[in-house]
């Protein structure tokens, strides 16, 4: 407590003048209203006056906030007070305390009306007043433009220890019996305070296996005082914000936010508003870039979920423990189900009778909007019905047969298929007119795609290895809406439409697979394709790796400005790479992000000025007023194997000191094996630069070096501004899927690192 007491007065300025308001911010039962106190003990002697307004929430909703006005005023002018408006005591605080010194605490604050009501701003205060107040939601506090938010921290562990101790033994060691036991609640608690209280009040003088009695009744019924007190935050948000709370902690907890948030966009749950309302309300966090919330928050959600029928997973709205799901699966298969809406169901060690029977169960399920599965098998009797509710469908291992004949998804966004049997997806045309995801994966058996006829909405489609698939229905080429294709891996694929007039697609990748110019007029492929066709002028990512015949990009430098990222590894020598390299340094994609070249061979390398340099480092020589002349760095390496996956280079950028010595350094000359080698080419503009802790106008000189990549040679150079007016098209931002993934490592004053992503995902 001492810390964070002194934490909450440097941020006060307590003795100093003007006045200060800071929000305690933090979940429910984290310790506000005790830090709020602590302060308010130690400091009101400081000040002329001074009030604590506890329970706000709970008072305004009982009482008014007229009541409270009146408690504020009668406190300060020490006799009874009456106030008939609201408005009326607004004018009535402001003219009382606005030549005064006071401390006021606001406890429990839950809407931004409470505030205007008791504290509506700076001037309703005199010079060296203080106005604290707790509230669970950060967002209150920036819209009354607080002057600081200090966010409430857990306890440590050797703190929540003691706490625990005191109301546990009413002393700060525990008897040498209960350590272990001790230790348990204390990880149970997670550091919040208010359960360690709780806990430690209950099983105060109780025996040792009362102990162990209470400890295992909590793995499946948590203390109902902790839930209701965590529960505020949760009953305080709108309806498709608790389902989106659920969720998250049904099925969410340390999965990536970029992935979740595309799956949870697909349910129709507005993630963005509202994770960050979730996050503002202390019910999650962002960790290292994935969901996270505090155990018992997560309890609570869990809690919610089970309801008055906790050993009943059929009565809940989400599914998510395999030992239930397998349960259910040798319960009563032929009652209907209304009420499970998300299921998520590891399926992999099942048998043939468990799957079929998972199957007759989702088949009983009406109302469900979220299935995710994974089977092991695929030779089981699949459902004979599949809700018309369904949102998003995850299935890996589906059976042989096709979708059932009743399943008309209308509101489908997402359908992600991976290690099915099928021959083919669904009979004939469904009209799915919200589907934006269709990804078939390893579908060994699959001979065509559906007809894209009824997919007016679908942006991203991905095919890979469909071993068996020949043909893409030709109305994929009129499919307008289309942002996303890839397909890889698909040895039988004899035909592919075109697709220079889909006018919004941003990322084309096709790979391993066998077409050639004669089957495919006015599309792209691999193999035998000698010059690349005619592309979407919008298209942002083209990969077309293992296309061995090719030797020209065509009139692609010419018609393709959005280009941020070009990757034809793994095929013949490419004579016009630096015609492409030219356009795409031209093109409207890189002004403010980064950009991509990866080619075979080193003919590229071979012109690049300056020369390239032996080694995986090169120093650069800053002109001055390099940072406002120029407008990014542009770099050139030559790797001396070939790289798969999402690969990923590392730059350190150092300041080059007096001592570097550069005179050992050996230009690259071009051998023999180079052939086999393939060059990156990768523009870094300054703007994705300036806001870095080591950005510095002052600097003479950098020394760069390539890290975690086996580079033969490495050169680099400034590129200057681009006039650039003219272009048109649609503006692709630089952190959207249809770039590379470029990411800070590494920020000091004295270095940098950065990585460059090849392959951007662009997938839910």
């Amino acid at each position: 407590m001492t810390t964070r007491l002194q934490d909450l007065k440097s941020r006060l300025e307590i003795g100093s003048p003007g006045v200060r308001m800071v929000g305690i911010w933090g979940v429910g039962g984290s310790g506000k209203t005790t830090l709020a106190s602590s302060l308010y003990m130690e400091s009101s002697c400081y000040f002329d006056g001074h009030h604590i307004v506890e329970n706000i929430r709970e008072e305004s909703n009982k009482y008014g906030l007229k009541r409270l006005q009146e408690n504020i005023l009668s406190a300060f002018l020490k006799a009874k007070v009456e106030v008939h408006s609201i408005v009326e005591g607004k004018h009535m605080i402001k003219n009382m305390l606005r030549q005064r010194n006071v401390l006021i605490i606001l406890d429990d604050v839950n809407d931004v009306d409470q505030l205007e009501a008791l504290a509506g701003s700076h001037k309703w205060f005199g010079s060296g007043s203080r106005i604290i107040i707790t509230t669970r939601d950060e967002h209150l506090l920036r819209t009354h433009k607080v002057d600081e938010v200090c966010p409430i921290r857990l306890l440590s562990h050797d703190e929540a220890i003691q706490l625990f101790n005191i109301h546990a033994f009413n002393e700060k060691d525990p008897t040498e019996d209960y350590d272990t036991l001790s230790l348990r609640v204390v990880s149970y608690a997670a550091g919040l305070p208010l359960a360690l209280k709780v806990f430690g009040s209950f099983i105060y003088g109780r025996k040792k296996n009362e102990w162990i009695s209470a400890l295992d009744k909590l793995k499946d019924l948590p203390d109902l005082k902790v839930m209701d007190i965590l529960k505020v935050s949760y009953d305080g948000l709108e309806t498709y914000q608790k389902k989106l709370f659920l969720d998250i902690a049904c099925f969410f907890r340390g999965e990536r936010k970029s992935k979740a948030m595309k799956i949870l966009e697909a349910c129709d749950f507005h993630p963005e508003i509202g994770t960050e309302v979730l996050r503002q309300k202390s019910l999650i966090t962002i960790v290292d870039g994935r969901f996270d919330m505090h155990d018992l928050i997560q309890e609570m959600g869990h809690y919610i979920v089970r309801g008055e029928h906790p050993n009943n997973p059929e009565k809940h709205s989400r599914v998510w423990k395999r030992e239930e799901i397998i349960n259910m699966c040798f319960g009563d298969a032929t009652m209907e189900n209304e009420i499970i809406e998300a299921i998520e169901f590891d399926g992999y060690s099942c048998d043939h009778d468990q799957s079929s029977r998972f199957c007759k169960i989702v088949s009983n399920m009406k109302k469900l909007r979220w299935l995710n599965v994974g089977m092991g098998v695929c030779e089981y009797e699949g459902p004979n019905f599949l809700s018309n509710e369904l949102q998003y469908i995850k299935w890996h291992g589906y059976p042989a047969s096709s979708f059932p004949k009743s399943f008309q998804p209308m509101k489908l966004v997402v359908l992600k298929l991976q290690g099915s049997m099928q021959k083919e997806v669904w009979e004939g045309c469904k009209h799915l007119p919200h589907l934006k995801v269709l990804q078939l994966r390893h579908m060994k058996k699959l001979l065509s795609t559906p007809d894209f006829h009824g997919l007016p909405c679908l942006q991203k489609l991905t095919l890979f290895c469909c071993y068996e698939l020949e043909e893409i229905h030709p109305s994929l080429e009129k499919l307008t809406s289309l942002e996303y294709l890839k397909v890889l891996d698909c040895p039988k694929l004899r035909m592919f439409p075109t697709v220079v007039h889909m006018e919004n697609l941003k990322k084309l990748g096709i790979e391993a697979c066998c077409l050639e110019d004669g089957e495919i007029p006015s599309g792209i492929g691999c193999k035998k394709l000698l010059e690349l066709p005619k592309l979407p002028s919008n298209l942002a990512i083209l990969l077309a790796d293992g296309c061995n015949s090719l030797t020209t990009v065509g009139d692609c430098h010419q018609n393709c400005k959005w280009l941020c990222q070009v990757s034809l590894r793994g095929g013949g020598i490419i004579n016009d790479g630096g015609r492409l390299l030219q356009s795409m340094l031209e093109g409207k994609a890189v002004e403010n992000g980064p950009m991509l070249l990866r080619l075979p061979g080193v003919e590229v390398a071979k012109t690049f000025t300056p020369p390239l340099l032996v080694g995986s480092r090169c120093r650069l020589q800053l002109p001055e007023n390099w940072c406002n002349d120029f407008g990014g760095f542009l770099m050139c390496a030559i790797f001396i194997h070939k790289l798969y996956g999402s690969d990923c280079v590392w730059i350190r950028m150092n300041e080059a000191t007096s001592d570097t010595n550069a005179q050992d350094d050996v230009v690259w000359e071009e051998s023999v094996r180079d052939k086999y080698r393939s060059t990156w080419v990768w523009y870094i503009s300054f703007g994705s630069l300036r806001h870095t802790t080591w950005w510095d106008q002052t600097h003479k000189a950098l020394l760069l070096s390539i890290e975690k990549s086996r580079c033969t040679s490495f050169g680099i150079r400034l590129i200057g501004k681009k006039s650039r007016s003219g272009l048109t098209g649609i503006s692709i931002d630089s952190s959207s899927d249809y770039t590379s993934k470029f990411k800070i490592e590494h920020d000091s004053k004295s270095a940098l690192t950065i990585s460059l992503t090849a392959y951007a995902q662009g997938l839910y």
